[in-house]
């Protein structure tokens, strides 16, 4: 699980709310500690919560701690009332009746203010939750319409080349070693620029770089180095002559002369 599907499990919402294990708590709290970004979004969610806590806020109704102290006192002063003794044992007694009495009555009011907070505060989680799930659904298939529509843009550049009457169209094929590797160079015949294609080269190890190399009467001049970042949209080279194409895998940078037992692809094979 990498750091966002952590921070998006839950887990940060139910530390802050208590209701964590206490191992799922250790846990959590070792990677805030080593963890910049699920600090951040511990610090970001207890910040909501405390937003919501002030939103869900409600003040008691004006008079209301009135008339619950008034119902108390007369609760707790009629049956010491009447009793006749000493005035002095009464006092004590009411005010120990009241002290109690107070102190049950609104500790049933603050536990029913604490069950209405937490109904409401996980409501408004439940939703906060809910409109992260579909903002993250947006967001993804937002960069899948993005990429889709790159690979259309792609797709389009690479046929206005191959239809153009002016671009002569090669394709090379894999050799005996390489059977599935394929690509095609479109060659300018008004500019002689060359263009690559890579049909399926497969990703070159690191330090390694494709080269493509053009063959006149059996000599390989070199007609640029290749990167994905080039396919079908930066000239790789400008080529006056050529009977067939060559890739090669080379040392990043390139090479003077081809390594042949390297060789990918060529043309008319």
């Amino acid at each position: 699980m990498n750091t966002k599907e952590y921070i998006s499990s839950g887990i940060i919402e139910s530390y802050v709310l208590g209701i964590a294990t206490r191992e799922e708590a250790a846990i959590f709290e070792c990677i805030m500690k080593n963890n910049a970004e699920v600090k951040t979004a511990y610090l970001e969610a207890q910040k909501l919560m405390e937003d919501l806590a002030a939103a869900q806020a409600v003040a008691p109704p004006v008079g209301l701690k009135a008339k619950v102290w008034d119902k108390i006192q007369n609760e707790a002063v009629e049956p010491v009332v009447s009793n006749v003794g000493s005035s002095e044992h009464k006092s004590v007694e009411v005010k120990q009746l009241i002290a109690k009495a107070s102190s049950g009555k609104w500790k049933s009011w603050a536990v029913a203010a604490s069950v209405l907070f937490v109904v409401g505060l996980a409501s408004n989680i439940f939703w906060w939750q809910q409109q992260n799930h579909t903002r993250n659904e947006l967001n993804l298939l937002a960069v899948q319409l993005s990429d889709q529509g790159s690979k259309l843009e792609q797709v389009q550049k690479k046929w206005a080349l191959a239809s153009n009457s002016d671009i002569q169209t090669i394709q090379l094929n894999g050799v005996e070693k390489h059977p599935g590797s394929k690509a095609i160079v479109f060659w300018d015949k008004s500019t002689k620029n060359v263009y690559l294609h890579s049909v399926n080269l497969p990703q070159p190890p690191k330090g390694m770089q494709y080269q493509l190399w053009a063959i006149e009467n059996g000599k390989p001049v070199s007609a640029g180095m290749y990167s994905p970042e080039k396919d079908t949209e930066i000239v790789l080279s400008t080529i006056q002559s050529a009977q067939n194409f060559a890739i090669t895998l080379e040392k990043a940078g390139g090479v003077e002369s081809p390594t042949l037992e390297n060789m990918l692809v060529i043309s008319g094979a």
